[in-house]
């Protein structure tokens, strides 16, 4: 079943994907068969015991490790998907979702697809999706990420083409073109005809000389309300009395540009 279309009180099936947990903290994303068993070096647990039991349910292996189970959230797929090319991270992926005003039935084009991280996440907010992807073995592996974790109806909203962005765009009238490219300045020249007045291009690069360039390249009366960010996450260690922040923080992973298209009537 769907990652995205099941109910949230329904006892886990077989074919669910879930997520287990023990008590350091440790995550292993699980596919449900049945008669099959669950390895972890704490001991074993079978999946028909996972069959039929609600989420947050506590169990214990072989070795009375207790093991808490769980539906996956969308980060937590994200980070443990298989993947062919390194994810956008989920904390740039949500402000992409914010900054570049995804919204339900948008036209979106994401170019540099990789392994399928960002397409979940446009999926989950409701754009369509075309995706443009230089390698067949990183399109297949977008392809079936989406499909493990959205289920066979993302199929109609979600397609992937073998095809290089900086040669052109096959599509007009579009809301949103969202790249993860090298050198996203090159696709500037075909964003233009491509989206619609006011639509908006979004681009992640790791170096700001990258973002540098791009926003040169937008430079021009065609483009309007640029700007650059850059998102840095640090988590809190709460205890009682112990308050402070987590030694470890997830700091510079890339920036964020983002521009619009100005009417050709201005």
């Amino acid at each position: 079943m769907s990652q995205a279309f099941q109910a949230g009180d329904q006892a886990f099936q077989a074919g669910d994907l879930v997520l287990l947990s023990d008590r350091k903290g440790r995550q292993y994303l699980v596919r449900l068969v049945p008669g099959k068993l669950f390895h972890t070096h704490a001991g074993s647990v079978s999946h028909d015991s996972l069959i039929g039991a609600n989420e947050g349910t506590q169990m214990r292996t072989t070795r009375n490790a207790e093991l808490t189970v769980w539906r996956p959230t969308l980060q937590d797929y994200a980070l443990k998907m298989r993947r062919g090319a390194q994810v956008i991270y989920p904390k740039d992926s949500a402000a992409i979702l914010m900054l570049a005003d995804i919204y339900p039935g948008a036209k979106v084009l994401e170019s540099g697809v990789g392994s399928g991280g960002l397409s979940l996440c446009l999926l989950r907010a409701g754009a369509e999706v075309v995706g443009y992807e230089i390698r067949e073995d990183f399109a297949a592996q977008a392809r079936q990420n989406v499909t493990d974790f959205m289920g066979t109806q993302a199929e109609q909203h979600y397609e992937v083409q073998v095809r290089d962005c900086y040669e052109g765009i096959q599509a007009d009238c579009l809301d949103r073109i969202i790249l993860d490219l090298a050198e996203p300045w090159h696709v500037v020249p075909h964003a233009v005809s491509a989206l619609r007045s006011g639509g908006m291009l979004a681009a992640y690069t790791p170096s700001i000389m990258q973002a540098k360039h791009l926003r040169e390249a937008c430079s021009s009366k065609t483009w309007g309300q640029a700007q650059t960010t850059e998102i840095l996450h640090r988590n809190w260690h709460i205890d009682k009395e112990a308050v402070r922040p987590e030694h470890r923080m997830i700091g510079h992973t890339g920036f964020i540009t983002t521009v619009r298209r100005l009417s050709a009537d201005a």
